[in-house]
C-alpha cells in the first residue's frame, strides 16, 4: 500500500524524532484527518510537531463530514476515530495507528495498519536511515515507549540484532 491515514502520537513522535522525512520516501499520499491535525497543530501549539506540520508540502489534511457508526461505537478518542473511519471509507489505505486500542479496532475491522515501529523497519528495509538502533533511540528520547521485545524484533527484522 502506498497510501496511508496517519494518527497523532506516530505523527509527534516522528517529528520530535527527527524522522518525519521518512514518510513521504515511503508513501505516495500522507492523509492527516482534521482531528488528527487539531491535536498537534492547535493543542499543543508549542510543540515541533505543531510548528513543523503545518509547513510541509507532502500531508493531504481532510475534513471528514461523516465518521461510521462501525468506529464511533467503540469509543475512540475523534482524531483515532476520524483515522479508523477514513480507511473504513477508503479501503486503499492503511492506518497508522500506535495506540492498543485503536489497533485493536483496526484489527477487528480488518483495516490494514502498521505502527511507527513498523514504519522504521520498514525504512531501514528500503535504505532510508542508517540504523534501526540509532533511530529506536531517537523515538524512545522523543517519548515513545518500546518494548525489550519490541526492540529486539525491529533489530532482528534488519538485521541488526544485539550480540
Amino acid at each position: 500500500m502506498t497510501k496511508v491515514v496517519i494518527n497523532t502520537s506516530p505523527l509527534i513522535v516522528l517529528f520530535k524524532s527527527h524522522l518525519a522525512y521518512i514518510l513521504p520516501q515511503l508513501f505516495t499520499e500522507i492523509v492527516v484527518p482534521e482531528a488528527v491535525w487539531h491535536e498537534i497543530v492547535e493543542v499543543n501549539k508549542t510543540d515541533l510537531a505543531a510548528r513543523q506540520l503545518p509547513q510541509v508540502s507532502w500531508v493531504k489534511r481532510v475534513n471528514l463530514t461523516h465518521i461510521s457508526p462501525v468506529i464511533t461505537a467503540w469509543g475512540l478518542d475523534p482524531g483515532e476515530s476520524e483515522v479508523l473511519s477514513f480507511a473504513w471509507f477508503n479501503s486503499d489505505y492503511r492506518t497508522i495507528l500506535d495506540d492498543a486500542a485503536a489497533r485493536r479496532v483496526a484489527r477487528t475491522l480488518n483495516l490494514p495498519l502498521i505502527g511507527t515501529i513498523g514504519l522504521i523497519i520498514l525504512a531501514k528495509q528500503r535504505s532510508l536511515i542508517p540504523s534501526i538502533s540509532d533511530a529506536l533511540q531517537s523515538l524512545k528520547d522523543s517519548g515513545l515507549w518500546i518494548s525489550e521485545d519490541l526492540v529486539k524484533f525491529a533489530l532482528q527484522q534488519t538485521g541488526e540484532e544485539e550480540n
